[in-house]
């Protein structure tokens, strides 16, 4: 059924509505799918770009008919920082060992194209038990927990901005009105940003520097890089890091569906189909890494957005894409970007790195996990514990041969093993303080 009052063919606005529209979406992606490249090392041009291609791909693999903008994914930024650290360890510089972990997160989206095939083969049902919340919740906590520590060492740098972005953040976020509460991340990087150049902590000397127009791909930039370096052991490394994190945005692409079709009132998992979505965000992915740019998602902020203005036509987001191409080709964009103090980046993330655990948690609150059972408390325990043991330990990896996998890497392999293995019922309860089983 249809919402009421629901505006589905934009262009009865006129163009000059629809343009404001798609603007709209370009700020509600925007805060987060920038904030990625400049927590990871990452180019922002590069971002922009395939996060308008991608979510032009992904609305052409899924017949034009999902209102879905995909923007820059915060699941892999563990996967980035692990890689980073292991290639610098081998006397890799940053900018290669952040193109060994674009071809982890290329591989990872290949997992998407495998997900779709089971899907359009079994159905959702039979493929979904495998990645049940008590599995997925756990890994999404881990990801913001083990993403923390760089949060605090960059509010460390200037704790005045840090404490104004996230302040902004939460006013936007809990009290402001319309626009202003779609945009609470983009608000309170703006605040600090504004503050830190009043104060004289921001040297503008590289923005008049920078052109007005450039190309944004660089050769070298890309995961042929990778290829001609030729570490066959940090490959195969790195991939086995990254990979499993797909799991995790699987889940969170399957969500975003319902959520987007909840919103619209059209099954989009059955028509394009679960299969053509899963494909399209596959497909974003993998074409962005290939390039240096982060892994995409469909972003819940446009959904927001969608609800706020009940116009769901998907032109409208197309709309959006094309700007974001466009400001990819402005080189002083990307600089006037990249010159933000680190404490307004470690202030907004903090919240981030929160929200991811947040919706973990949620996840296992909504989907009603049983927490009594120590069936349950086993898998989500060893998740958990593993993810951040290994992470904060002495060597933030574990050497099994020449590979090294990240501490989120064996968490999702021994909670997706230990739950396809453990019964369901293992008569067995945790007892209460009282001594009593429940």
């Amino acid at each position: 059924m249809e919402p009421q009052n629901a505006i589905y063919d934009a262009r009865q606005l006129g163009t000059p509505r629809m343009l404001i529209l798609g603007v709209q979406h370009l700020f509600a992606m925007f805060g987060a799918t920038v904030l990625v490249p400049l927590l990871t090392g990452l180019d922002v041009s590069v971002t922009l770009l395939f996060a308008g291609i991608g979510t032009l791909l992904f609305h052409f693999i899924s017949k034009w008919n999902v209102p879905a903008f995909l923007g820059s994914s915060f699941a892999f930024l563990g996967g980035y920082a692990s890689v980073k650290e292991m290639g610098v360890a081998q006397g890799l510089s940053e900018r290669l060992a952040l193109d060994y972990a674009c071809l982890g997160v290329a591989c990872a989206g290949l997992m998407y194209f495998v997900m779709a095939g089971l899907v359009r083969s079994f159905g959702i049902k039979k493929i979904l038990k495998f990645f049940p919340p008590v599995v997925t919740g756990p890994i999404v906590i881990a990801i913001g927990l083990v993403l923390s520590g760089s949060a605090i060492n960059n509010c460390q740098t200037n704790w005045l901005l840090a404490i104004i972005a996230i302040i902004t953040v939460i006013t936007a976020s809990v009290w402001g009105k319309g626009i202003i509460k779609i945009i609470p991340v983009l608000l309170g990087v703006l605040v600090s940003y504004i503050t830190a150049a009043c104060l004289g902590e921001v040297d503008f000397a590289p923005l008049g520097e920078a052109a007005w127009i450039g190309f944004p791909i660089y050769k070298d930039h890309t995961i042929l890089a990778v290829f001609e370096d030729g570490n066959t052991s940090l490959m195969l490394s790195t991939i086995l890091a990254i990979m499993p994190i797909a799991f995790a945005t699987i889940m969170e692409h399957i969500g975003d569906m319902f959520a987007i079709s909840s919103t619209v009132g059209k099954d989009f998992l059955s028509d394009p189909g679960l299969h053509r979505t899963l494909t399209g965000d596959g497909v974003a992915t993998a074409v962005a890494s290939f390039f240096g740019a982060p892994a995409n998602t469909t972003y819940g902020e446009n959904t927001g957005v969608l609800n706020l203005t009940k116009v769901f036509d998907p032109k409208v987001i197309r709309i959006a894409a094309c700007l974001a191409i466009l400001l990819a080709f402005c080189p002083k964009f990307a600089s006037l970007v990249q010159l933000m103090p680190a404490a307004t980046i470690g202030g907004v993330s903090l919240i981030l790195y929160g929200m991811i655990s947040a919706v973990g948690i949620r996840n296992l609150v909504e989907e009603k996990v049983d927490m009594k059972s120590s069936r349950n408390v086993f898998v989500a325990a060893l998740i958990l514990v593993l993810a951040i043991g290994v992470k904060y330990g002495a060597n933030d990896d574990i050497p099994i041969g020449p590979i090294h996998l990240s501490g989120l890497a064996i968490a999702a392999i021994v909670g997706i093993f230990l739950n396809a293995i453990m019964p369901v019922k293992l008569g067995m309860k945790v007892k209460s303080f009282k001594g009593k089983e429940k």
